[in-house]
């Protein structure tokens, strides 16, 4: 079988999975299972088989033109270099891990088959943005990613926040989808195709008339699939969705999505400077800002869609200094632990008999109650801390020597100051990650809230996945010199500059939350714990949707009994209450954008009821009115009929004397 075949087949499978899904979802719910893991599992080997073929040598392209279009060709097209190869391998993988957990986290949900099938359908689309080689065939797959995590989002959707984050997503998403098409329709009329060689041909040849607007409108598509600021609100939000959704939406698709998309097309980003900086200071801002809300968050998984944010964040900043082999890179290395991450809170909050609103301050005794979870989110907080040897720390320093390098010019393909911007930034944020990935391990495995009943072992599917998980997230980075050739030659190596500075910072970060931590404990020893209350067994994801929809922590009376112990309030001191609530960019955009949205709509409904209806209720009446004289006229009766004849006449008469009188007097 030729390797373009079993490109093919990759996204295809997941595809036809999630259509069976949906067929025999009803009728035949025993195949629901086999069906979500199955074609998910097999599109894995599949892309391995594509990655060990492909090998990081030279891209593959096939292509068939899809359609005549008169001007521009859309062609169904495969461009499968050593990025795509890669990046379609973690996809599929953390595709499959996700259906293997969901089988035992979402056991009893009577929605499985639409869930399960959806995220075939989700997993295929990201596949499809993957290995495309033409922007609108791209455009598909992108688009059914943000259907999908609609769907997704929304599975709870009894209750009012899982509604809202799911329609906040597809809002927020769309806002930057609108210039992301009329940048990819300006990037086809200057390069004269939708394929993607050919655009890259176009700018290697300067035939790139308007890089810098292309640029920019194609950033704003990217700063909301990939959660970027301005656009990144939508994302902490999603929490309200089922906690494997997240893994999923965080680890391998949608906002992977956005990245993914600039390095492939980085020579276009490359050929406006102006576009870079731009990135660089988006990178920077959502880096930061991030990593601050995460340090302030309580509930377990909003501290990692922060963090999903913050790592983002370092993946732009690689592509603003123009090395996207330490943004692919970081992408493969932040899918793993992050994967591993929200899985863990999975389990996590199944042991500690809290769903995905309730806060870390509240969890107690789960380094013996989930033993698995316990060390596997340990791997995977210290992957994301950047902390040697594990893989964060190999990805994240492949981006602070891309902007070193940028920064003093030994590279020039970006500005020296988007190197300067991304570095500063990467650094601060390094020190606040440590620090935010130390307050949840604290919280979550040594914190002093109420103990919620045992729930006893996790199932096997669950805490297998997990085990897979670490594998990648302690070793994947010590790849990191064998896989220059895949990512344009570019070493991946840390540096010794870069390595102390970004490992020390972490350490100070992680041992400053330590010590404020242990102060704060103290000073709270007395701190009475409250009662906590039964909750009847039930898998995790039903515990989740029932806590969502009472808008009160699972497991009763637990909510009164936080762990007061929390560093992030000593950390941030003033700056805390604003951190929590995302620096307020919500309320400012209600009041910058929704407000004035709902302020026109009820003047258009105002002028329609009071002005346009009353036209039209008028020209109504007056039909009606004229309709009823006449209806007055026409009796039927003869004798009437006679009389006004005979008074018409004496009438006209009169009138004829009169004008007759008045022309012989004149």
């Amino acid at each position: 079988m030729t390797t373009t075949t079993l490109a093919v087949l990759v996204p295809l499978l997941p595809f036809l999975g999630s259509a069976a899904g949906l067929l025999l979802g009803r009728t035949a719910p025993g195949f629901v299972r086999p069906l979500a893991v199955l074609p998910t599992l097999a599109a894995t080997v599949l892309a391995v088989l594509v990655a060990i073929r492909q090998g990081g040598g030279k891209a593959l392209d096939a292509a068939t033109q899809l359609t005549p279009t008169g001007s521009v060709p859309i062609d169904l097209a495969l461009h499968i270099d050593g990025f795509a190869a890669v990046v379609a391998v973690l996809v599929a993988v953390v595709a499959t891990c996700v259906q293997i957990y969901s089988t035992g986290y979402l056991r009893d949900d009577p929605r499985y088959p639409s869930y399960a099938a959806l995220v075939s359908l989700f997993t295929s689309a990201m596949l499809l943005v993957v290995y495309s080689g033409d922007l609108m065939v791209l455009l598909v797959g992108w688009e059914v990613m943000g259907i999908c995590s609609y769907f997704l989002v929304g599975h709870y959707w009894e209750t009012p926040e899982a509604r809202s984050a799911s329609l906040k997503a597809f809002l927020v998403t769309k806002l930057g989808d609108v210039p992301f098409l009329i940048g990819l329709f300006a990037l086809a009329v200057d390069a004269g195709t939708f394929r993607i060689t050919g655009v890259l041909g176009a700018v290697a040849n300067g035939g790139l008339d308007h890089p810098t607007p292309v640029a920019l409108l194609l950033l704003a598509g990217v700063a909301g699939k990939s959660a970027q600021f301005p656009l990144h609100t939508w994302l902490p939000d999603a929490m309200a969705g089922p906690t494997p959704v997240s893994a999923l939406i965080h680890a391998a698709t949608m906002v992977a999505a956005g990245v993914y998309f600039v390095a492939r097309l980085l020579p276009v980003f490359a050929a406006s400077g102006a576009a870079l900086t731009v990135l660089a200071v988006m990178a920077a801002v959502t880096m930061a800002g991030s990593a601050l809300a995460a340090l302030a968050q309580d509930d377990i998984k909003r501290v990692l869609a922060y963090s999903t944010i913050g790592q983002l964040g370092y993946m732009a900043g690689a592509l603003a200094v123009a090395d996207r082999g330490a943004a692919v890179f970081h992408l493969l290395a932040h899918g793993a632990f992050k994967a591993l991450l929200f899985l863990a809170a999975g389990a996590v909050i199944h042991a500690a008999g809290t769903n995905s609103l309730s806060a870390m301050s509240r969890m107690s005794g789960l380094t013996k109650r989930a033993p698995d979870a316990y060390w596997t989110m340990t791997v995977g907080l210290l992957a994301l801390a950047a902390i040697p040897p594990f893989a964060g720390f190999f990805s994240k320093e492949a981006v602070l020597v891309a902007a070193e390098h940028t920064a003093v010019g030994d590279r020039t393909a970006a500005p020296a100051g988007a190197g300067w911007i991304v570095l500063v930034a990467g650094l601060l944020t390094a020190l606040l990650t440590a620090a935010y990935a130390a307050r949840l391990w604290l919280l979550a495995f040594r914190g002093r809230g109420a103990e919620a009943p045992d729930h006893g072992r996790q199932p096997v599917t669950m805490t297998a996945v997990l085990w897979v998980l670490a594998v990648p997230s302690l070793g994947f980075g010590l790849t990191a010199g064998h896989l220059d050739d895949w990512f344009d030659g570019h070493p991946l190596t840390p540096t010794v500059t870069t390595a102390v500075l970004g490992t020390g910072l972490a350490v100070v970060g992680a041992a400053v939350t330590y010590a404020v931590w242990q102060r704060t404990r103290v000073l709270a020893a007395r701190t009475p714990l409250g009662a906590v209350a039964a909750h009847p067994e039930g898998d995790a994801g039903l515990v989740e949707a029932e806590a969502i929809a009472s808008h009160t922590p699972a497991y009763g009376d637990i909510a009164s009994a936080p762990d007061p112990a929390d560093p992030g309030r000593a950390l941030l001191g003033p700056l805390h209450r604003a951190a929590a609530a995302g620096f307020h960019l919500d309320a400012v955009y209600r009041t910058l954008f929704v407000r004035p949205v709902l302020a026109a709509a009820s003047l258009v409904r105002f002028l329609d009821r009071e002005v346009v209806d009353t036209y039209v209720r008028g020209a109504g009446d007056s039909a009606r009115g004229l309709g009823w004289l006449v209806r007055r006229a026409q009796t039927g009766n003869v004798q009437t009929y006679l009389s006004a004849l005979l008074a018409g006449s004496v009438v006209l008469a009169i009138v004829a004397v009169v004008l007759a009188n008045a022309a012989a007097g004149a």
